[in-house]
């Protein structure tokens, strides 16, 4: 991977380009976005590109650096790691970055420390690192990756740069899917209009069975919510259960259906709808569903959003918003 391979993000290739043909590399970066949206390719091509032994704008791709780079294998390129999926605790950023940092490049010009999910370290751990972005040695860059900024501390925030990941355009989306996966028009269209310029969900749904069983298993639940009993609730969180890696984008499906229950009810017009093969379903629901309840139903899927963001037991918040739905 490198930065032409990147689709969309050409402001934010533009600035990393820029500072490696002025010589005026930062020492600490944010890059924040939406979870597949590119943040972990721009980060790692930047990191690779600092290394390559051309030091151009762009990598040669050929030299050792390179090499070693694209096979995930150089050591001056860390990727924080940690243990708790959902917790990056203060002995982490200790022992990978805090300790370490002094050490010299083994090959490199820089020493590079990439931290996937940043929003998951502690105010321990933030702390903790403050110092180092504070204070780094010259060849010294650390790159934090978050789908949520402002779960980092301020003081952490102002010591960095920060680069924000926009929405890549539809047309760009589509043709990248159509130029790589065997996709019809109507599969790439509910792709593109879902992913809502993430190139990276548009990529997930055109291409993992389980993703598209997901969809499938939002469907269900949507179309039935209204004559489940118990029973029918428990079977609907148990099938939640095998999608726990991925509820925040079961939780997203969610969203969309309400948002194409209120698209037509404000518009009319069936091709402004995202679950194109369930319009029958959809306006009947938007007969008899008010823009007030459609608004307490979005609130009630942010809510369940947050409650698992905070580490709430996945089917606690399931069958809460459930219930909560059926109510409405």
């Amino acid at each position: 991977m490198d930065f032409h391979q990147i689709i969309g993000h050409e402001d934010i290739i533009r600035h990393f380009k820029s500072s490696i043909e002025t010589n005026r590399v930062g020492h600490a970066y944010i890059l924040c976005g939406e979870d597949e949206s590119g943040r972990s390719s721009l980060a790692f091509s930047f990191a690779k590109t600092l290394q390559c032994e051309g030091k151009e704008a762009d990598p040669c791709n050929e030299c050792p650096a390179c090499k070693k780079a694209d096979s995930g294998n150089h050591p001056d390129i860390i990727t924080v790691t940690h243990e708790k999926p959902n917790l990056i605790s203060v002995d982490e950023i200790r022992d990978q970055v805090v300790q370490t940092m002094d050490i010299r490049p083994y090959s490199g010009p820089y020493k590079i420390y990439i931290i996937n999910d940043a929003q998951l370290m502690q105010a321990p751990a933030q702390n903790a690192l403050l110092k180092t972005i504070e204070e780094p040695p010259a060849y010294g860059i650390v790159i934090l990756i978050t789908n949520s900024l402002e779960r980092l501390l301020p003081t952490i925030i102002s010591r960095c740069i920060t680069l924000t990941t926009k929405p890549v355009k539809e047309r760009d989306v589509e043709e990248y899917l159509k130029e790589h996966y065997e996709l019809d028009d109507k599969k790439a269209r509910f792709c593109v209009e879902y992913a809502q310029g993430n190139l990276g969900k548009a990529i997930l749904l055109a291409t993992n069975e389980e993703y598209d069983a997901l969809v499938q298993s939002v469907i269900r639940l949507e179309k039935n919510i209204y004559n489940m009993d118990m029973e029918d609730v428990a079977e609907a969180i148990e099938s939640c259960s095998n999608y726990k890696m991925n509820i925040g984008e079961y939780l997203d499906l969610m969203m969309v259906w309400y948002r194409d229950i209120l698209m037509l009810k404000v518009t009319g017009k069936p091709d402004k709808i995202i679950f194109g093969e369930e319009y029958s379903t959809i306006r009947e629901q938007a007969k008899y569903l008010s823009y007030n309840e459609l608004e307490d139903k979005a609130r009630a899927v942010e809510n369940a959003k947050k409650r698992i963001a905070a580490n709430a037991r996945m089917e606690d918040v399931m069958r809460l918003l459930i219930l909560t739905l059926k109510e409405i």
